[in-house]
């Protein structure tokens, strides 16, 4: 908002002129005696009248201190009148997105849509990250019914020891009430949550944010080991998907995951999807070729790249 500056008052508003305060001469003096002081005052106070005329400044202070207001009650008014339209324009597009899958995927497939109203059973459960550029339905196809999502910050599965969250509540219903026969964890690209646990120093911070992607803490040793001659980008990068192999074996420290693993009832994949060149990596977590008892070390097989 643009406020006009105020004219500037000079600290003397009198006029230099020597004239305007002159006073009378001694012998004008004599001859009026007492009256001169009235007269002196009356042409004082029209010499200060003068000048406030001449430096408008005073009046115009108020004025336009007054307009800048006005102006500032009418941009504001203009903004939130823009930010009401702009919701009510988004809520529209919504409401048409809406209207059109009901009538072109709904309708059309009511038959399909009536049995998922009495029940679901997908045979995928995905963990991905709640970045807004990353949805796995969007970009792997996914249809209502077909895979059981979770998102959270960096995709990131805590250890069965670290305690409820959210996630493996998601888990123990997708593993056992479900029974979801393939877990995708999908890291991605220039993940703002890697980016964090990369960047953390040592001193203690009580934010969320930390205390969350402190899960992926041995990925970010592993990155530091492997790849400390690397920049810190191409470091962040490697950790994106050293994440997403750290989330898989901790999968298998959840009893009931490890059964299933074991048994061939429940497969363990990981994805890493690049959206600056969109391409798309996937491998599977070998079970029988790890040794995970004894030395942590994991294998993985079926390895694809999608370009």
């Amino acid at each position: 908002m643009a406020i006009l500056a105020p004219a500037s008052v000079s600290k003397d508003p009198l006029p230099s002129s020597s004239s305007a305060l002159t006073p009378l001469r001694s012998s004008t003096q004599q001859i009026f005696g007492p009256k001169f002081k009235f007269r002196q005052i009356g042409q004082t106070q029209l010499s200060l009248s003068t000048s406030f005329k001449k430096s408008s400044g005073f009046k115009l202070k108020g004025w336009r201190h007054s307009e800048g207001i006005t102006q500032e009650f009418q941009v504001d008014k203009l903004e939130t009148a823009a930010e009401v339209e702009n919701e009510c324009d988004f809520f529209d597009k919504m409401k048409h997105c809406f209207l059109s899958f009901k009538k072109q995927k709904f309708m059309e497939n009511l038959e399909h849509y009536q049995n998922l109203a009495d029940g679901q059973a997908p045979k995928f459960m995905v963990i991905a990250c709640a970045d807004s550029r990353v949805c796995p339905s969007n970009i792997l196809g996914f249809q209502p019914g077909e895979a059981f999502i979770v998102r959270n910050v960096a995709n990131m599965v805590p250890p069965c020891e670290s305690g409820p969250s959210e996630t493996n509540a998601a888990l123990e219903f997708a593993v056992n009430s479900v029974k979801v026969e393939n877990i995708l964890v999908i890291g991605h690209s220039r993940c703002g949550g890697i980016h964090a646990l990369m960047s953390m120093q040592d001193e203690e911070d009580p934010s969320f944010i930390r205390s969350w992607v402190l899960v992926g803490k041995n990925a970010r040793l592993n990155t530091k080991a492997a790849a400390s001659s690397l920049s810190f980008d191409h470091q962040c990068s490697h950790c994106e998907k050293e994440s997403v192999n750290c989330s898989l074996l901790n999968l298998l420290t959840y009893p009931w995951i490890e059964e299933k693993v074991r048994a061939g009832a429940l497969s363990l994949h990981g994805g890493y999807y690049n959206f600056v060149d969109c391409t798309f990596e996937k491998w599977t977590l070998d079970y029988d070729g790890s040794n995970l008892k004894e030395s942590k070390e994991v294998a993985f097989r079926n390895r694809s790249f999608w370009s």
